[in-house]
């Protein structure tokens, strides 16, 4: 009995552990409370930390819920920060942002977002840690102009483009990974 106990317990500690290893709590190594992200100690493939990461993302969708962030934009910061946690140096993670689509409606100014959906913009807190971390955005034009909006309409930490076609021509010649979202 004194045995079944002893192993029950060892056995019962050893779980306890294994589980505690994974009960982390999120970081936010280059973007500030946003896409938070979790060390995986065990993981063998991971970036390498003197690689430069140039990488440019095709943002279509739109959030299911216009009150909450879209998941897309908070997976942008997912993705720099999973970089970061690897040891890459935000100096060298280069990020570009062509929003059309859906997802134009996530980068309206707080005022254009209440108008359209009651509630304040909660995408902008991300898109300016986006921002602050490096990332550049373009809006596409040809999608502003397909539904009746002004350039005045989009949070001003945006460039206007031409087209988010035009945007992705430009940048993946140059080295850019395209990623669509």
């Amino acid at each position: 009995m004194f045995r079944a106990a002893k192993t029950f317990l060892a056995t019962l500690s050893l779980v306890a552990l294994s589980i505690s290893a994974y009960c982390q709590t999120p970081q936010f190594p280059i973007v500030k409370g946003f896409g938070g992200i979790y060390e995986i100690p065990e993981a063998t493939e991971r970036p390498d930390p003197k690689a430069e990461y140039k990488i440019i993302i095709d943002l279509v969708s739109a959030a299911d819920d216009p009150k909450q962030i879209n998941r897309m934009v908070d997976n942008i910061a997912r993705m720099v920060n999973l970089h970061g946690i690897a040891g890459v140096p935000k100096e060298n993670i280069k990020v570009k942002v062509a929003v059309h689509g859906g997802a134009i409606f996530s980068i309206l100014t707080d005022e254009e977002y209440q108008k359209r959906n009651g509630v304040k913009n909660p995408n902008l807190p991300v898109f300016q840690a986006l921002k602050d971390a490096g990332v550049e955005f373009y809006v596409c034009g040809q999608s502003l102009i397909a539904r009746n909006m002004k350039p005045t309409d989009v949070w001003e930490g945006t460039e206007i483009a031409l087209s988010m076609l035009t945007t992705l021509t430009t940048y993946v010649p140059q080295g850019y990974m395209l990623m669509r979202f």
